[in-house]
């Protein structure tokens, strides 16, 4: 139980912190491209008071963690109106590659920091690393993940803003008609990666690129660390 506890102690704020960047580089985006909602709410600001679902970002995670379980969240949408935005079918792009651009920025930061604060160390979390190193690896890889994740293009997930604007507009008609069955989608997804763990569904699809970006982080660390 102590180590589960540790495992929440280290994971719960970098989760929040992941996200609450992700959901403000969402705001800071539209804001540039015309859209001033996110600032009109309030929603550009760091509290994670204003950003945390108490459901998504805090008990889902913790039950998740406790479970021994994929670790995942949400937070409160920032609002955006496609129709406010200077170049709607750009913007919209723009502003959903913000949020995962965010967290791969965070995670930049976070290797840097983690080669500075571990000189000669192994900076992985295998072994016996102290707190702050490990809190530093599951930043890191907290924030990846989060990226990688949102990039998915299974609406809501910004991954699918992206699609729908690179597609061409006859077929994005059709693929905007998917949207309303997206969180239905999402949950479909996590049934299957919870009940049929052998189907590897994560790590066959972005557990690929994940461990990839993984690398080069950690690559960058022990750069800075040795």
């Amino acid at each position: 139980m102590n180590d589960t506890l540790t495992q929440i102690i280290v994971l719960v704020p970098s989760l929040i912190i992941a996200i609450v960047f992700h959901e403000v580089a969402h705001g800071l985006a539209a804001l540039k491209l015309g859209d001033t909602t996110a600032r009109d709410r309030n929603r550009l600001s760091l509290n994670p008071l204003r950003h945390v679902d108490p459901i998504g970002t805090l008990l889902v995670p913790g039950m998740l963690a406790l479970a021994s379980g994929p670790i995942f969240g949400w937070a409160k949408p920032v609002p955006v109106l496609k129709n406010r935005l200077n170049n709607p079918r750009f913007g919209m792009m723009a502003v959903a590659a913000a949020g995962p651009g965010s967290n791969f920025v965070l995670a930049l930061i976070g290797a840097v920091v983690l080669g500075l604060v571990a000189p000669g160390a192994e900076v992985n979390a295998a072994g016996e690393p102290g707190m702050l190193v490990q809190g530093l690896y599951f930043f890191i890889l907290i924030n990846t993940f989060l990226g990688m994740f949102n990039l998915l293009p299974i609406p809501p997930f910004d991954g699918s803003y992206i699609l729908e604007g690179l597609l061409p507009p006859s077929i994005a008609r059709y693929y905007v008609k998917l949207r309303p069955y997206g969180m239905a989608l999402f949950f479909a997804l996590v049934a299957v990666t919870w009940f049929a763990p052998d189907l590897q569904i994560l790590q066959n699809t972005i557990g690929v690129p994940v461990e990839w970006a993984m690398a080069q982080y950690l690559g960058v660390a022990e750069a800075i660390a040795s």
